[in-house]
């Protein structure tokens, strides 16, 4: 079993990257979407992601409860959760607990037996936001990332298209 963990900055090439290193694992690809088509550009985005990957993955559509999808998978292929940063988002907006929800995944994660690659976004790297709200689920993300990059047995920071291995 196998955690990676692929974090950068948006446009990089995280999940590119992160749909290479699942599909280096054998059996079918299980694809964990955690965005939701709200409007016509996300639309887009998702119907872009789907074209790279082709048709040869499992879909499933996760905005929130993402241990048990990952729970109900395991056992088959390896699974990509693309991504960390949006649960978080769908997580805040729905005023769930998203604090126990990451504690849960980190505890969950080791239990799996097939490999789960994980991408998330490091927004945390740039001027400090001017709203509460921004800052909130700045904070939030970075406790994320560091939760999920304890438990992980490999982390990656993608800067344009370039792995480079953390962990």
């Amino acid at each position: 079993m196998a955690i990676i963990l692929i974090t950068g900055g948006a446009r990089s090439g995280k999940s590119k990257r992160a749909e290479m290193r699942t599909r280096a694992f054998p059996g079918q690809p299980v694809y964990v979407a955690t965005a939701e088509a709200l409007d016509a550009e996300m639309e887009a985005r998702i119907a872009g992601h789907r074209a790279r990957r082709g048709t040869d993955w499992i879909e499933r559509e996760v905005p929130l409860d993402l241990v048990p999808a990952l729970v109900a998978s395991d056992g088959g292929g390896a699974r990509l959760v693309d991504c960390l940063t949006l649960w978080l988002s769908n997580l805040m907006h729905t005023e769930r607990d998203w604090e126990r929800e990451i504690k849960e995944l980190a505890g969950a994660l080791p239990r799996l037996k097939s490999p789960v690659v994980l991408v998330t976004n490091e927004v945390g790297l740039g001027i400090v936001p001017d709203n509460a709200l921004a800052r909130s689920f700045r904070d939030a993300a970075g406790f994320m990332n560091q939760a999920i990059a304890a438990v992980a047995d490999e982390a990656e920071f993608v800067v344009a298209g370039l792995p480079m291995k953390l962990k």
